[in-house]
């Protein structure tokens, strides 16, 4: 059974008027969904205090719903996203940067939900000039779409053009927006960002008035499923996210499927983190495969996946996923790739087996929420940052600082070459 929808409150209703971005409102006049920036989610975390935002990855419309109704059941903001390999042109989910928002709304809308919820382009990745080009016309679109947030990822260049395409790029993301941006492509051990690189990145922009709201890390993590005990390093982000305290960015965490529960605790208790991906594990619950407490799938005596009988999908169809996947050659990996041309069949199996996969998600996320996370009653936070604010457009944390003579074109060429880093083995590590 579901939980009860929460009651429209005069703040909820106020909030509505006042913190739905110009772009949201146009998309869903009617709507009783609080669509907001990602700026109001990390606000509403930092007022918290040791307390991150879920960045689910809506890889699936019953992962968006299991999602939703957690963050109803916990009170608690919501960043539901989906990353350019999952939801761009290319993409192997059928969520899309360009569908999102509409799942999201009409979501909300159906469930009565009543928590700030933000939809970010994750991992917005650049890793050409082409990308460049392409990107000024496909950022907007995705703004025009209803995305309220964006991570402008080009950390698979060297430092310099990272930040030059930033820049570059900045211009097509309306100020209201939350703004991720990324330093150390994810890559687990290997190639590990530091202190430098990091200060090099947030000090070119901030001196073009460029105030990200997050910055994510190599930390040591991995994206998709993490065989080893191997994970975040809790005490490099704490040193990095010290180190640019000054810039006032919160951390965002990539990678957490793998990581346990309590090393996720200690990045909300020692570091300045407010907002963490799940991913993987989201779409792994729904499916009905056997996991452990932290949603890392459980693999049996073969190499194989270990589905729990009568949950999740029906054994027929999973059946069907598996003898698709062997026809492909996918190993375990790769699975991910099931989601595209599995959606429709999942959606078209009976009410109680979605409603069954749902729940496994509702379950897990609102367990993360509230006993991992400490977003419990975070909805609250979010709603007054808007009403304080009197607006959709809450601003930045930071002013300027750096002088922007120090970081021209030429400039930060020069710095760029002159930083000593390690930037990991060549290879795609996109998720």
């Amino acid at each position: 059974m579901t939980t009860t929808a929460k009651k429209y409150t005069a703040e909820y209703i106020k909030a509505l008027e006042i913190g739905r971005p110009p772009n949201v409102k146009k998309l869903f006049p009617n709507s009783k969904a609080l669509l907001v920036s990602g700026k109001v989610i990390d606000r509403a975390m930092l007022n918290r205090g040791n307390a991150i935002a879920m960045a689910a990855n809506g890889r699936s419309n019953i992962v968006i719903q299991g999602a939703l109704r957690a963050a109803r059941k916990a009170n608690s903001v919501l960043i539901i996203e989906i990353a350019k390999s999952e939801g761009g042109a290319g993409a192997y989910c059928a969520s899309s940067f360009w569908n999102l928002a509409r799942q999201v709304d009409a979501a909300c809308n159906q469930l009565g939900i009543t928590v700030p919820v933000a939809i970010h382009a994750d991992h917005y990745g650049i890793k050409s000039d082409r990308d460049i080009t392409r990107a000024q016309i496909e950022i907007p679109s995705m703004f025009d779409a209803g995305i309220t947030s964006i991570a402008v990822d080009a950390s698979h260049l060297p430092d310099d053009q990272n930040l030059l395409a930033s820049l570059k790029l900045n211009p097509f993301i309306p100020d209201w927006a939350g703004l991720e941006t990324e330093v150390g492509e994810i890559k687990g051990k290997q190639g590990l960002s530091t202190v430098e690189e990091a200060l090099f990145l947030l000090k070119g922009l901030n001196a073009h008035e460029v105030y990200p709201d997050w910055i994510a890390l190599n930390n040591g993590t991995t994206h998709g499923l993490e065989a080893s005990d191997a994970g975040i390093q809790v005490e490099l982000t704490a040193e990095i996210h010290n180190a640019i305290a000054r810039y006032q960015v919160s951390g965002a965490q990539h990678g957490t499927s793998g990581n346990s529960s309590e090393r996720l605790r200690e990045i909300a208790l020692k570091t300045k983190t407010t907002k963490a991906n799940v991913a993987t594990a989201l779409q792994m619950i729904s499916w009905g495969l056997e996991v452990n407490d932290y949603g890392n799938a459980i693999l049996d005596d073969n190499g194989s996946f270990r589905k729990v009988k009568d949950e999740g999908v029906t054994e027929e169809l999973w059946s069907e996923m598996v003898a698709y996947a062997d026809d492909k050659g996918w190993k375990k990996g790769n699975y991910k790739k099931l989601n595209l041309p599995f959606e429709n069949k999942i959606l078209g199996q009976p009410e109680e087996i979605r409603e069954r996969m749902i729940k496994r998600v509702e379950d897990f996320v609102y367990s993360m929420l509230v006993d991992v996370f400490n977003a419990e009653d975070t909805a609250d936070k979010g709603i007054e940052i808007l009403l304080a604010a009197g607006s959709h457009n809450i601003g930045p944390k930071a002013e300027r600082v750096e002088d922007p003579k120090e970081w021209t074109v030429s400039k930060i060429r020069e710095k760029g070459s002159q930083l000593n880093v390690d930037k990991g083995p060549e290879g795609d590590f996109d998720d």
